[in-house]
């Protein structure tokens, strides 16, 4: 009875420690403002956020950093197609929350920041509107500065 008991202890490690490692999200937003100007920076995020499960916000990040890779990438067609990519995962995570001040707040800033031929602009005031409104609720220190930076 111990042994089994043992072995489904000793089988089961891996399935609880993949589940119990989540990306930082502080360690996230800390270095997401310089992701647009330090390629090795953004790879490594994108990167730690693929294989990441942890949250929309995550999601999120995954999906605005996608969007700015698109700068870092050669060639128009890769760009175009890197920049969708980022596009429908960040607005996959904007349907799954979009009561979440972060995940809005990313949006704008890849919408305020995306050249105006890729038509990606129709909720920057919306988003701006929603932020503006809720920021009060916003508990990271990081993240209020970034907002305050931007909106």
């Amino acid at each position: 009875m111990m042994k089994t008991l043992l072995i489904a202890v000793i089988c089961m490690l891996p399935i609880v420690a993949k589940s119990a490692v989540v990306l930082d999200l502080e360690y996230v937003r800390k270095n997401y403002a310089q992701a647009a100007n330090n390629k090795e920076i953004c790879q490594t995020l994108i990167t730690q956020l693929t294989n990441e499960t942890g949250s929309n916000v995550h999601l999120a990040y995954l999906g605005a950093l996608q969007t700015i890779w698109a700068k870092h990438v050669g060639g128009p067609t890769a760009k175009l197609k890197t920049f969708n990519e980022g596009k429908k995962n960040l607005e996959k995570a904007v349907k799954a929350d979009s009561n979440n001040v972060e995940i809005r707040f990313l949006r704008f800033s890849v919408q305020e920041n995306a050249p105006w031929f890729l038509n990606y602009r129709d909720n920057k005031k919306e988003d701006k509107d929603f932020i503006i409104k809720h920021k009060g609720n916003v508990r990271s220190s990081t993240l209020l500065k970034m907002i305050n930076e931007v909106v």
